[in-house]
């Protein structure tokens, strides 16, 4: 289920230089992979990193307007065309090149807590990340609250410094390769979803609705929205033939690309144990129908000896046992039952009952 979702919750501890009604949650110099200590404007980030050999500048977006943006594009020579659907934010994973300037979009994912499927059931949600990789610079502008870019931020700052010296496609594996992880967190809880539902669908105190299954349906749509179109743009920068990244970075790429082909196959393996379930489901729904039909018509058939002597005493005729025998009527009535009986022992044998 596709939710872009508001400006509330932000990218964790990463709010450094954030005025009030910006859009810019971070905005860092990284001189051979040190963060440079000072709050930057946008501008003066640029300025400063073109003063060193080795920097380069991290500007971090959260949902920017469209007068923001341009005014950042205008900074660092960014592609009207890119800056209009960073600001819409309605595109598909893919990669392109406008002059210097890489443009890499990619579709965030998580796993929230919903009440449509089961009580403890989840829904994906999504959003999405677009990454501006230029030579001195990468800006990240993210929608909806999924993939926060907080933690990626400060593990590259504290932990994997020598990763920052690449420069900004360091950055841009750091932010795809959390992206990634994410699908994976998604694709096992959409497996536990799954095992819910196979349990209740086989279960002998009650199915699971068929409308849970549908619901799971869609949710499994979404995500392989998300996550297949990608598979084109990793291929792309984890070539040896394409030239994009320093050769060590695109190591990295290549084991972020191992990681969305397991996703991949994961969700494939996933639509194919759901429309499992549902044909089970519904071969399910088809023979409970045919047991109550059966068991319609055995009471039925019980009911029609009834009927029938019910029909025949009706008549009215003038030589009727009961008339003349003291216990013709009391006889009638026994013979009846018995047989009323018998039709019941007989459809119970044979399962009808």
């Amino acid at each position: 289920m596709n939710r872009i979702l508001g400006t509330a919750e932000r990218e964790g501890s990463d709010n450094t230089g954030r005025s009030n009604g910006s859009s810019v949650v971070d905005c860092g110099v990284y001189v051979d992979g040190k963060r440079q200590e000072g709050d930057y404007t946008p501008d003066a980030a640029l300025r400063v990193a073109r003063e060193h050999e080795s920097a380069f500048v991290w500007l971090g977006l959260h949902e920017p307007g469209e007068q923001e943006m341009a005014g950042i594009a205008h900074t660092y020579g960014l592609h009207e065309l890119a800056v209009e659907d960073a600001v819409k934010a309605e595109q598909r994973p893919k990669l392109e090149q406008f002059g210097p300037v890489h443009f890499l979009v990619l579709r965030t994912a998580r796993y929230v807590p919903h009440r449509e499927l089961t009580e403890t059931s989840q829904v994906v949600e999504t959003g999405q990340m677009m990454i501006f990789i230029g030579d001195r610079f990468v800006i990240t502008v993210r929608h909806g609250d999924a993939s926060e870019l907080g933690p990626v931020r400060h593990n590259l700052e504290t932990e994997r410094g020598i990763l920052l010296e690449q420069g900004p496609w360091a950055v841009a594996y750091a932010v795809t390769d959390r992206v990634v992880d994410l699908y994976l967190e998604v694709a096992d809880q959409i497996e536990a979803d799954l095992d819910i539902i196979e349990e209740g669908v086989f279960s002998r105190d009650a199915g699971s609705p068929i409308q849970a299954i549908y619901q799971m349906k869609r949710e499994l749509v979404e995500f392989r929205r998300a996550v297949a179109p990608l598979q084109r743009p990793l291929a792309a920068i984890a070539s040896k033939q394409s030239g994009l990244v320093p050769n060590e970075i695109r190591r990295y790429f290549r084991d972020v690309q191992d990681h969305l082909t397991r996703t991949v196959e994961q969700v494939s393996s996933y639509d194919d144990l759901l429309n499992s379930i549902l044909q089970a489901r519904l071969a399910q729904v088809s023979i409970d129908q045919n047991n109550d039909m059966r068991k319609i018509a055995a009471w039925a058939g019980i009911a029609t000896v009834w009927t029938a002597v019910a029909g025949i005493y009706g008549m009215n005729f003038k030589y009727m046992p009961e008339r003349d025998w003291p216990y013709g009527y009391p006889a009638m009535m026994a013979v009846t039952l018995v047989i009323s009986v018998f039709l019941y022992r007989a459809f119970r044998r044979n399962g009808w009952l």
